[in-house]
């Protein structure tokens, strides 16, 4: 036997509602980029992961770089989204320590 919250407790997104439908896509939206974001942080970790022990310091310190940027920006995407804890992404996404130490740092070019 299914149950269904009567209709006046559950959210709307009807077309009646100009702003209903805004915030809709809006969700929408915030949800995708974070999708996105999130394949970049495994992309990256992916390569930083492949890299073999006698490679070169200069090549391990850019895919560092690049991981902690890929992280920086889907950590910022999930606040957006209303999720303030990052504890959860760390664990899910197994974010090396070394990475975590380079999140907001700028780097001269």
């Amino acid at each position: 036997m299914t149950v269904r919250p009567p209709k006046d407790l559950s959210p709307t997104f009807s077309t009646s509602g100009a702003l209903n439908v805004l915030e809709y896509e809006l969700m929408s939206e915030r949800a995708d980029a974070l999708g996105r974001h999130g394949l970049k942080v495994e992309k990256a970790l992916a390569a930083l992961a492949g890299l073999k022990d006698e490679a070169p310091t200069d090549q391990r310190e850019r895919l560092l770089d690049e991981a902690a940027d890929a992280v920086w920006a889907f950590f910022i995407q999930r606040e957006i989204c209303g999720l303030r804890d990052s504890r959860d992404a760390v664990h899910r996404y197994g974010i090396p320590k070394a990475v975590m130490a380079r999140l907001g740092i700028v780097r001269r070019q």
